[in-house]
């Protein structure tokens, strides 16, 4: 099959194609597995003259669409993941019709809907207008920026451009408790170093920073730059770090402060900022909207209160890529020159829910999830490990009487039983050394009915 332009006005003849087989994974997804945990597929070579539309799409219904997973569903609990709302999913669609390469603004409307989708955000969240951003494709890509600003941030304490020459004689001290692994990856694709981190200790039975240990590392430490790393929610026990007193401290000893807030900024648009207050004076915050947004894959936001420092960070000089606005062009503040137009999905979202959507179905998941670690608590079968603080449910089968290692193999036994029966979709994780069953509410559509078949589930296998 080659492509011809007139190709485009047989579009009705592709919507049609598309509107079935959208419609069908959609009906698919209540019945089937959530995860399709031994899914493969047909070794084939690649064909010379290519297949006609009919048997693509043959193709796609019989050996593709049947083995993945349901991961946009309402019982897809692992890590912690979102589902595309119907606005959201309408939106991307759209971003492919457009295909809008937001690396520069002056040809279209679409830089100016990035721009304005993070002010919105900034609003959603009650933080000051003085924050900019970018969207890159997640956490990761958010972290990696993080990283890349504060070791900016270092060379220009030590008069060093690290973006033009290198971290070579550059002298920075890193401070975390529990960096996620993303921003461990970070560290170490920006030449910092996934070691190189001065470990606080954590508050008693959390994975929140001690401050006052923090506080003894700060003055003890004889870097030229500092840094430290913070959490707005942790990816095990969704724990909330100090960054009031943190914030203070920074600013004592002149340090870095980036907030890995992840989800956890979204708690703030349900109970205010009684577990972020202090973020608002972060250098630098990470955001997921394919998480608690329920935006499509692939979109995060990186939110600093020091715009110019990004850009000398990322900003590469060429005569073909002159700006011709006062503001920086988005390529010159993140990794991608060329970058979709995954802003849309979250403005349409932020236009057509609101704050009040938001926060609904925010609180619900809080909610539904408190309920589901109450009946575990309460269950003979199963053991809470950590009290539900927002969305992230930490049990595992009841192990009284056996040793770590058998306790450690049945929790891996049922986690991989419940994976199987396929009506609830959880994933592992370590809790004082102990290995746990970690459930994460995410999603829009999750509701009572999903949590009696969680239970039904547990039930089952108890």
């Amino acid at each position: 099959m080659q492509p011809h332009k007139n190709d485009w006005k047989k579009l009705q003849q592709y919507f049609e194609i598309f509107q079935s087989l959208s419609q069908k994974f959609m009906d698919r997804l209540e019945d089937e597995k959530v995860a399709k945990l031994d899914a493969s597929i047909k070794p084939q070579n690649l064909s010379n003259s290519g297949l006609d539309l009919q048997e693509c799409v043959k193709q796609l219904e019989a050996d593709i669409i049947p083995q993945l997973s349901a991961a946009r569903g309402s019982r897809y609990w692992g890590f912690v993941t979102g589902g595309a709302t119907p606005i959201a999913t309408m939106a991307d669609w759209l971003v492919s019709i457009f295909d809008q390469n937001v690396a520069k603004g002056g040809d279209s409307i679409a830089s100016l809907i990035e721009n304005q989708a993070i002010q919105w955000l900034l609003e959603l969240f009650d933080l000051p207008q003085i924050f900019k951003g970018v969207m890159p494709t997640g956490a990761t890509g958010c972290n990696f920026l993080g990283a890349c600003m504060a070791r900016q941030f270092a060379g220009n304490q030590q008069g060093i451009d690290v973006a033009k020459v290198g971290v070579y004689g550059l002298d920075i001290e890193i401070f975390s408790t529990t960096p996620h692994a993303s921003m461990v990856k970070s560290l170490g694709m920006a030449g910092l170093g996934q070691q190189h981190i001065t470990k606080i200790n954590a508050m008693k039975n959390s994975e929140a920073i001690d401050v006052g240990h923090l506080q003894e590392l700060l003055e003890q430490s004889n870097a030229k730059a500092k840094v430290v790393i913070a959490s707005s929610g942790t990816v095990t026990a969704t724990d909330f770090d100090d960054l009031e007193t943190i914030t203070k401290l920074c600013k004592i000893h002149n340090a870095w402060l980036h907030v890995d807030a992840a989800f956890g900024l979204f708690e703030r648009v349900v109970n205010g900022d009684k577990k972020t207050k202090g973020i608002e004076l972060a250098d630098s915050i990470t955001v997921d909207c394919h998480k608690w947004l329920n935006v499509p894959y692939d979109c995060g936001v990186f939110l600093t209160r020091h715009l110019k420092l990004l850009e000398q960070s990322f900003d590469v000089p060429a005569p073909y890529l002159v700006n011709t606005t006062n503001e920086p062009d988005f390529m010159s503040l993140g990794i991608e020159n060329s970058r979709r137009f995954r802003a849309f999905p979250v403005w349409l979202s932020l236009l057509a829910y609101g704050k009040q959507g938001i926060k609904n179905w925010v609180k619900s998941n809080i909610e539904l999830s408190k309920q589901l670690a109450y009946w575990l608590n309460q269950s003979e079968d199963y053991e809470l490990v950590h009290p539900c603080q927002m969305n992230v449910v930490l049990f595992r089968p009841n192990c009284d009487g056996l040793s770590q290692k058998d306790a450690d193999q049945l929790t891996n036994n049922r986690l991989n039983a419940i994976n199987r029966d396929g009506r609830i979709y959880l994933s592992p994780g370590v809790w004082n050394g102990n290995k746990i069953i970690r459930a994460a509410l995410s999603n829009w559509q999750t509701d009572q009915d999903d949590i009696e078949i969680a239970k039904q589930v547990l039930m089952d296998l108890g």
